[in-house]
C-alpha cells in the first residue's frame, strides 16, 4: 500500500523548499550553460572542442581519487550525528585534500601512456589544478544534511555568472584553446570561495573544523569500496571519449561530446531529487521498513517518468536539435544523441539505487556491480566503435547502464526487494500488474 504524502506537513514543506532551490538553480544553470556551451563549441569547432572535452574526460578518470567516496557518507553521518559537524567536516576536508595529491600522481603516471601532444597535456594539467579545490565541497554536504541547499545555490549562481561572462569574453577576443581550459580552474576557485563565504556567514567558522585520526579511519573504512566504485563510475562516464580520441581522433570526440553534453544536460534533475530526499529516506528507515520502501518506490517512479518524458521527443528531434544548436559541422552528433538519451533512464535508476546501497551499508556489492558493467562497457567500446564509430560508443554506454540497473543486482539476495521497486517503476502505462505477475516471481 502506498503512503499518502501530507503536503501541509512541516517535513514536506522543508524538503519541497530544498528541492525547489536545487531545481531552480539547476534549471537556470542548464539553460545558461547550454547556450554558452553551444556558443563556445561553435567557435572552437569539432576538433578543438573535442580536444577540450577529451582533456576534461581524462582528468575525470582520476577524480574519484580526490573525492575518496566520502560524499554520501558525510551527508549520512551529519544527519545522524549533527553534533559532530566540525569533526566530520574538518576530517573530510583534509582527506579530500590528500586525495587530490594522489589524483595528481595518478595523472602524471598515466600521461606517458597516451598519444597526446604537448598542447593536450597542458590542457589536462590546467583542468586538473581545479580539482584541488573540490575539498571545499564538504560545505555542500553540510547543507545537504541540514536541508538548506539555498546557501549552496547562492555560491553556484556566482560561479555561473563569472564562468559564463568569462567564456563569452574569450570568444569575443578569439582566445586560444588553452584559455578555455583555464575557465575550469576559475570555476573551481570561485565555487570554493563562494561556499566558504556562505558557511562563514550562516553556519560557523572553518577554523573550528577538527582533524581526528579515529574519524578518518572510520570514514575510510566505510568509503574505500566507494573510492573504487567512484573510479569505475568515472570510467563509465569518461572512458568513451578517451577511447574515441585514441581510436578515431579529436574531431570525432567533438561530435560525441556535443551529443553527450545535451543528453546529460538534464541529469541534474535526478541528482538534485535524490540528494534532496536522501535525508528523508534515512529518517524513514529509522521509523519503519515499510515507510522506507514506500519512499524509495516513489523516488523510482518519479525518475523513470522524467526520463521517458525527455527521451521520447529527443529521439525524433535529434537532427533538428543538433542543427539548430551546433550547426551542420556537428550534424554527425545527431545519431549519437538519439541513442545516448535513453541511457538517462538507467542513470536515474542508478542514482536512486545508490541511495539504497548507501543506506543499507552495501557499498561493496555496489562496487562489484559497477566494476562488472564498466568492464562490459570497455569491451563493447573496443568492438562497436570500430564497427559503428561514435554511435558504437553510445550503444555501449546504453547497454552497460541497462545491465547495471536491471540485471546485475538480481544476483544479490538482499537487493531483490529493491529490484522489485525498480521493475515496478518501469512497468507503467497500465501494464504494471500484468508484467509483475509474469516476470517478478523470480524475485520472491
Amino acid at each position: 500500500m502506498r503512503a499518502v504524502i501530507d503536503i501541509y506537513s512541516s517535513g514536506f514543506r522543508r524538503y519541497f523548499a530544498n528541492t525547489s532551490w536545487l531545481m531552480g538553480h539547476r534549471v537556470l544553470s542548464m539553460v545558461v550553460a547550454l547556450f554558452v556551451g553551444v556558443y563556445v563549441a561553435r567557435y572552437l569547432g569539432p576538433e578543438r572542442f573535442g580536444l577540450l572535452s577529451y582533456a576534461g574526460s581524462f582528468v575525470g578518470l582520476f577524480t574519484a581519487l580526490a573525492t575518496l567516496g566520502l560524499d554520501g557518507i558525510i551527508v549520512r553521518e551529519l544527519v545522524k550525528n549533527p553534533e559532530r559537524r566540525d569533526e566530520l567536516l574538518g576530517t573530510a576536508f583534509w582527506l579530500k585534500a590528500c586525495g587530490a595529491i594522489v589524483m595528481w600522481i595518478g595523472i602524471v603516471a598515466a600521461i606517458p601512456f597516451t598519444n597526446n601532444d604537448t598542447q593536450t597535456n597542458i590542457l589536462i594539467i590546467i583542468i586538473a589544478f581545479g580539482v584541488i579545490f573540490q575539498a571545499f565541497n564538504v560545505i555542500d554536504f553540510n547543507y545537504q544534511a541540514e536541508v538548506k541547499s539555498k546557501f549552496v545555490v547562492y555560491a553556484h549562481l556566482v560561479q555561473l555568472v563569472v564562468s559564463s561572462i568569462t567564456k563569452l569574453i574569450f570568444v569575443w577576443l578569439s582566445a586560444p584553446l588553452v584559455w578555455f581550459a583555464c575557465v575550469f580552474l576559475l570555476d573551481a576557485v570561485v565555487h570554493s570561495v563562494g561556499l566558504t563565504a556562505m558557511y562563514l556567514k550562516n553556519s560557523g567558522k572553518v577554523w573550528h573544523w577538527k582533524w581526528r585520526w579515529e574519524t578518518a579511519k572510520e570514514l575510510l573504512r566505510e568509503s574505500w569500496p566507494l573510492i573504487l566504485s567512484g573510479m569505475v563510475i568515472s570510467i563509465y562516464m569518461k572512458i568513451d571519449q578517451v577511447m574515441i580520441k585514441e581510436m578515431l581522433g579529436a574531431e570525432q570526440v567533438g561530435h560525441y561530446a556535443a551529443a553527450v553534453r545535451l543528453s546529460e544536460a538534464w541529469y541534474f534533475v535526478p541528482m538534485a531529487i535524490t540528494s534532496s530526499v536522501f535525508p528523508a529516506i534515512i529518517n524513514a528507515k529509522k521509523q519503519s521498513e515499510e515507510l522506507y520502501y514506500q519512499r524509495l518506490q516513489k523516488l523510482y517512479d518519479l525518475i523513470v517518468w522524467l526520463a521517458l518524458a525527455i527521451a521520447l521527443p529527443t529521439t525524433f528531434l535529434a537532427s533538428w536539435v543538433i542543427r539548430v544548436l551546433y550547426g551542420d559541422a556537428f550534424l554527425p552528433a545527431a545519431g549519437v544523441l538519439s541513442i545516448h538519451i535513453w541511457a538517462g533512464v538507467f542513470v536515474g535508476l542508478g542514482l536512486a539505487q545508490g541511495k539504497f546501497w548507501l543506506s543499507n551499508n552495501m557499498q561493496k556489492q555496489q562496487f562489484l556491480i559497477t566494476l562488472s558493467c564498466a568492464l562490459v562497457n570497455i569491451l563493447l567500446n573496443i568492438v562497436l566503435i570500430r564497427i559503428y564509430g561514435v554511435k558504437g560508443a553510445a550503444i555501449s554506454t546504453l547497454i552497460s547502464y541497462a545491465i547495471g540497473s536491471l540485471l546485475m543486482p538480481l544476483y544479490i539476495k538482499d537487493a531483490r526487494l529493491m529490484m522489485r521497486l525498480t521493475y515496478n517503476s518501469l512497468f507503467i502505462l497500465g501494464i504494471r500488474t500484468w508484467l509483475r505477475k509474469k516476470l517478478l516471481f523470480v524475485l520472491h
